[in-house]
């Protein structure tokens, strides 16, 4: 596989970033953490998002060949609970926005497919994939309500926290899929066979990039046009966040584009 291009970018640092790499023989992946909606660590030094990254790169990086992707979620899922203690299961089980969550996108070359589990993003050619979460766009939309009635970003924040832990508990690997540690809902992982040309350029990225693009220089165009005419995403682009003070965007980053 030819890597043509690829960068990784924290909001606020690399060692905070919560999204990932991971490039071997086998498989080119991109892992994004999710935002922690609670105070609750896995981990005693690392957010959950963070460490549930970490956890699937290293799994990643061992990851025989001629791997199927229901053999790929059934061992990362093992691992990631693995990480969990006896007595927190019960509690975890009820509670999802309290364990370790990623989404992930991933090619397998054996198989030339892109695998998609969770809120992530890709490119096949100039098609563009996407699998976002169902109850986002309406969250979204209630936050950018709150902003223009008269709430400041960071109150709009908190008062759509109640919304997306809602949104957890009811669907999160129920009506859509992500990796936490626990079954990941089959229906939810789109499967995409990629084209067997030499022309062929992929892209896969996590959901920080609001306008997704062939190259990652058009990517990051449009992201410092976005950042610098609409900040809060109130406009242009809705999202359940906007960009924090003293960071560099509202959200991390993860871009790779090659030929498979």
């Amino acid at each position: 596989m030819n890597i043509l291009e690829s960068r990784i970018t924290g909001k606020e640092s690399q060692e905070t970033c919560e999204d990932g790499i991971v490039t071997t023989d086998d498989f080119i992946g991109v892992i994004d953490g999710s935002t922690s909606k609670t105070d609750s660590r896995i981990s005693g030094k690392e957010r959950n998002g963070r460490y549930c990254m970490l956890l699937i790169s290293d799994f990643l990086r061992r990851l025989p060949r001629e791997t199927t992707v229901d053999e790929f979620c059934d061992g990362v899922t093992e691992v990631i609970r693995g990480h969990y203690s006896r007595e927190s299961m019960d509690h975890l089980s009820a509670h999802p926005e309290d364990r370790m969550t990623a989404s992930v996108i991933l090619y397998s070359r054996s198989r030339n497919e892109i695998w998609m589990i969770g809120d992530c993003q890709g490119i096949i050619n100039r098609r563009l994939l996407e699998n976002s979460k169902p109850e986002e766009k309406e969250i979204a939309g209630k936050r950018v309500s709150l902003i223009l009635h008269g709430l400041s970003p960071e109150e709009a924040r908190k008062a759509i926290i109640p919304d997306l832990i809602k949104a957890m508990r009811e669907g999160q690997n129920k009506t859509y899929a992500v990796i936490d540690g626990f079954p990941v809902y089959r229906k939810g992982i789109i499967v995409i066979p990629c084209p067997c040309s030499p022309d062929t350029q992929l892209v896969l990225a996590s959901d920080g990039y609001p306008f997704l693009r062939p190259t990652l220089e058009e990517s990051e165009q449009l992201l410092a046009r976005q950042l610098e005419q609409d900040p809060q995403n109130l406009r242009t682009f809705l999202a359940t966040k906007g960009l924090k003070a003293g960071n560099k965007s509202f959200d991390d980053r993860a871009y790779i584009r090659f030929r498979p």
